[in-house]
């Protein structure tokens, strides 16, 4: 998308779906206003108007991104892998189509959890008062 955007303002004009990509991302308004002056966002402004999620300052070894990206790995790590990839279905194919059917898609993806053995696990664990032990099932 950042390319998309950084094409249109180097006098290409409209393509690559940065036209389209953007507004979705950070709303019409804001998005005409970067388009049609051309601005380009540091680090800082970019995470103000929600374009990306985190910014870092460079370590010594000059691998903070590759840091983060694992610390967030390890974060996703303990939750339960059929509900993270139903969770990314919806996210991906609702974001394309309008709120009603997206809601419908999440319905879908979500029913697809119910027959499992990890949403079972995550009820149990629930219960017990303990940390899941999903295994993909």
């Amino acid at each position: 998308m950042i390319v998309d955007w950084i094409q249109e303002h180097t006098s290409h004009g409209a393509s690559n779906g940065g036209t389209q990509r953007l507004p979705r991302a950070i709303g019409m308004s804001l998005a005409k206003e970067l388009i049609f002056s051309a601005r380009v966002l540091d680090g800082q402004a970019a995470k103000a108007v929600g374009l990306i999620s985190h910014v870092l300052e460079q370590n010594q070894e000059g691998d903070a991104a590759y840091r983060k990206a694992l610390d967030l790995a390890r974060e996703f790590l303990p939750q339960g892998p059929v509900a993270m990839r139903v969770a990314k279905l919806a996210i991906n194919q609702g974001m394309e189509v309008d709120l009603v059917t997206g809601l419908a898609i999440e319905e879908a993806c979500y029913a697809q959890t119910i027959p499992t053995k990890d949403r079972l696990e995550g009820l149990l664990a629930f219960k017990e008062k303990r940390t899941p032990r999903y295994k993909g099932e």
